[in-house]
Protein backbone atom coordinates (compact mmCIF):
# COMPACT_ATOMS: atom_id res chain seq x y z
CA UNK A 1 0.00 0.00 0.00
CA UNK A 2 1.75 2.96 -1.01
CA UNK A 3 2.04 6.23 1.19
CA UNK A 4 -1.12 8.16 0.63
CA UNK A 5 -0.37 11.11 2.85
CA UNK A 6 0.36 14.64 0.67
CA UNK A 7 2.52 16.02 2.57
CA UNK A 8 6.02 13.89 1.50
CA UNK A 9 8.20 16.37 3.47
CA UNK A 10 8.51 14.42 6.41
CA UNK A 11 11.33 12.37 7.85
CA UNK A 12 10.81 8.52 7.88
CA UNK A 13 10.04 8.59 11.11
CA UNK A 14 7.11 10.51 10.59
CA UNK A 15 6.03 9.16 7.67
CA UNK A 16 5.99 5.85 9.37
CA UNK A 17 3.53 7.09 12.16
CA UNK A 18 1.47 8.78 9.47
CA UNK A 19 0.93 5.26 8.26
CA UNK A 20 0.46 3.40 11.26
CA UNK A 21 -2.14 5.75 12.13
CA UNK A 22 -4.05 5.38 9.02
CA UNK A 23 -4.12 2.14 8.97
CA UNK A 24 -4.95 1.92 12.66
CA UNK A 25 -7.91 4.57 11.80
CA UNK A 26 -9.32 2.34 8.74
CA UNK A 27 -9.16 -0.95 11.56
CA UNK A 28 -11.24 0.70 14.07
CA UNK A 29 -13.54 2.30 11.81
CA UNK A 30 -13.92 -1.39 10.31
CA UNK A 31 -14.45 -2.69 13.76
CA UNK A 32 -17.06 -0.07 15.27
CA UNK A 33 -18.89 -0.13 12.09
CA UNK A 34 -19.45 -3.64 12.56
CA UNK A 35 -20.55 -3.43 16.26
CA UNK A 36 -22.96 -0.52 15.56
CA UNK A 37 -24.56 -2.68 12.48
CA UNK A 38 -24.70 -5.93 15.04
CA UNK A 39 -26.29 -3.62 17.75
CA UNK A 40 -28.49 -2.45 15.35
CA UNK A 41 -30.03 -5.87 14.16
CA UNK A 42 -30.04 -6.89 17.84
CA UNK A 43 -32.40 -4.29 18.83
CA UNK A 44 -34.57 -4.67 15.41
CA UNK A 45 -33.44 -1.11 14.12
CA UNK A 46 -32.21 -0.57 10.45
CA UNK A 47 -28.99 0.01 9.75
CA UNK A 48 -27.51 3.07 10.51
CA UNK A 49 -27.22 5.95 7.73
CA UNK A 50 -24.69 8.14 7.10
CA UNK A 51 -26.55 11.20 7.62
CA UNK A 52 -28.09 10.51 10.68
CA UNK A 53 -26.69 12.58 13.78
CA UNK A 54 -27.77 9.79 15.99
CA UNK A 55 -25.96 7.67 14.04
CA UNK A 56 -22.70 9.20 13.95
CA UNK A 57 -22.50 9.24 17.54
CA UNK A 58 -23.47 6.29 18.32
CA UNK A 59 -20.58 5.25 16.20
CA UNK A 60 -18.27 8.14 17.70
CA UNK A 61 -19.12 6.18 21.41
CA UNK A 62 -18.11 2.52 19.36
CA UNK A 63 -14.90 4.30 18.54
CA UNK A 64 -14.06 5.48 22.03
CA UNK A 65 -15.13 2.48 24.14
CA UNK A 66 -13.08 0.06 21.91
CA UNK A 67 -10.26 1.99 21.69
CA UNK A 68 -10.55 2.15 25.97
CA UNK A 69 -10.84 -1.81 25.84
CA UNK A 70 -7.64 -2.21 23.94
CA UNK A 71 -5.64 0.98 26.01
CA UNK A 72 -6.52 -1.47 29.05
CA UNK A 73 -5.96 -4.60 27.38
CA UNK A 74 -2.60 -3.28 25.51
CA UNK A 75 -1.06 -1.47 28.37
CA UNK A 76 -1.68 -4.23 30.87
CA UNK A 77 1.48 -6.07 30.73
CA UNK A 78 3.83 -3.30 29.72
CA UNK A 79 7.21 -2.65 32.01
CA UNK A 80 7.76 0.98 33.67
CA UNK A 81 10.19 1.23 30.38
CA UNK A 82 7.11 0.75 27.70
CA UNK A 83 5.11 2.99 29.72
CA UNK A 84 7.54 6.33 29.47
CA UNK A 85 7.10 5.79 25.44
CA UNK A 86 3.52 6.13 25.38
CA UNK A 87 2.24 9.98 24.63
CA UNK A 88 1.41 11.54 27.59
CA UNK A 89 -2.51 12.89 27.77
CA UNK A 90 -2.14 16.63 26.96
CA UNK A 91 -4.94 18.79 28.74
CA UNK A 92 -5.81 20.55 25.11
CA UNK A 93 -6.02 16.67 23.08
CA UNK A 94 -9.58 15.89 22.91
CA UNK A 95 -9.76 11.99 24.52
CA UNK A 96 -10.45 10.44 21.02
CA UNK A 97 -7.27 11.73 19.83
CA UNK A 98 -5.23 10.71 22.80
CA UNK A 99 -6.81 6.98 22.99
CA UNK A 100 -5.42 6.95 18.83
CA UNK A 101 -2.04 8.21 19.59
CA UNK A 102 -1.69 5.61 22.45
CA UNK A 103 -2.62 2.83 19.92
CA UNK A 104 -0.24 4.63 17.05
CA UNK A 105 2.39 4.30 19.88
CA UNK A 106 1.63 0.40 21.14
CA UNK A 107 1.68 -0.20 17.54
CA UNK A 108 5.21 0.76 16.89
CA UNK A 109 6.18 -0.63 20.36
CA UNK A 110 4.45 -3.80 20.12
CA UNK A 111 5.80 -6.48 17.61
CA UNK A 112 2.81 -8.66 17.83
CA UNK A 113 0.82 -5.39 17.95
CA UNK A 114 -1.54 -6.77 15.11
CA UNK A 115 -2.35 -9.80 17.00
CA UNK A 116 -3.05 -8.59 20.06
CA UNK A 117 -5.39 -6.11 18.30
CA UNK A 118 -7.29 -8.40 16.57
CA UNK A 119 -8.10 -10.63 19.72
CA UNK A 120 -9.27 -7.32 20.80
CA UNK A 121 -11.23 -6.64 18.04
CA UNK A 122 -12.70 -10.39 18.38
CA UNK A 123 -13.92 -9.87 22.20
CA UNK A 124 -15.08 -6.51 20.94
CA UNK A 125 -17.67 -7.90 18.03
CA UNK A 126 -18.33 -11.14 20.25
CA UNK A 127 -19.86 -8.98 23.11
CA UNK A 128 -19.36 -5.26 22.14
CA UNK A 129 -20.08 -3.47 25.21
CA UNK A 130 -22.39 -0.76 25.79
CA UNK A 131 -20.38 2.23 24.29
CA UNK A 132 -22.14 4.18 26.94
CA UNK A 133 -21.16 2.31 29.98
CA UNK A 134 -18.40 3.22 32.19
CA UNK A 135 -14.79 2.91 31.18
CA UNK A 136 -13.61 0.89 33.78
CA UNK A 137 -15.27 -2.01 32.02
CA UNK A 138 -17.79 -2.50 34.91
CA UNK A 139 -20.51 -3.43 32.84
CA UNK A 140 -23.16 -5.83 34.86
CA UNK A 141 -25.91 -3.67 35.54
CA UNK A 142 -26.71 -3.54 31.88
CA UNK A 143 -26.28 -7.57 31.30
CA UNK A 144 -29.37 -9.53 30.86
CA UNK A 145 -30.32 -12.20 32.85
CA UNK A 146 -29.03 -15.31 30.23
CA UNK A 147 -25.72 -13.30 30.35
CA UNK A 148 -25.56 -13.50 33.63
CA UNK A 149 -26.49 -16.85 34.47
CA UNK A 150 -24.03 -18.07 31.51
CA UNK A 151 -21.15 -15.88 33.23
CA UNK A 152 -20.68 -13.61 29.72
CA UNK A 153 -19.63 -10.35 30.20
Amino acid sequence: MPFRHPDRSHGLGTRIELEVRERLEEAVDYVCLEALVQARRARGLPAPAADNAADRREYTEHVRAFLVQLERDLTADLDAEQRRRLPAAPAAVDEEARLMSVQVALARLLPDYWQRFDAGRARYLAEPADPRAPADGSRSEGRGLLARLFGRG
